[in-house]
């Protein structure tokens, strides 16, 4: 079985993580399959507390193509699940100034069960994104002078 990962590119550019955590998801069949073929997108995506149970919004998975009309709504909200005492945690902790929780990546286990790993994080400066580019920008001349050698 091939592993399917798909990381969220944008949170690792807008935020630094301070704790991360693998969540499960509730999907439907069609979902998944869809999933499967790499048909997700959260770059704009993130977590949110309703009623006490932390789910995902702005994770757009299109519909299946084979899908008939049971497919999903691309766009609904889904829900994460975690232990009782790691959404606490969380909601402890999103409920001070600055921290929110960001969907890093989503991929798929060995059993073949959809997993997400979320963030807890906290926005970046721009000062912090220009150094980022720098350190970034210098490894790859460094690589590339390595290369060259």
């Amino acid at each position: 079985m091939k592993k399917i990962e798909y990381k969220n590119k944008k949170a690792f550019f807008k935020f630094e993580f301070i704790e991360k955590y693998t969540a499960g998801i509730v999907l439907t069949g069609t979902e998944i399959k869809s999933i499967r073929d790499g048909k997700i997108n959260f770059t704009d995506s993130y977590c949110v507390y309703k009623e006490n149970e932390l789910w995902v919004t702005s994770v757009h998975i299109s519909e299946y193509s084979l899908g008939t009309c049971n497919n999903h709504d691309p766009k609904r909200d889904r829900k994460l699940l975690l232990n009782r005492r790691e959404l606490n945690k969380l909601q402890k902790k999103v409920a001070e100034k600055g921290l929110t929780i960001v969907p890093v990546s989503l991929f798929l286990n060995e059993a073949g069960i959809a997993k997400m790993e979320i963030a807890l994080a906290r926005g970046k400066k721009l000062h912090d994104k220009r150094e980022d580019i720098k350190d970034r920008d210098t490894k790859r001349d460094l690589d590339r002078t390595k290369k060259m050698k």
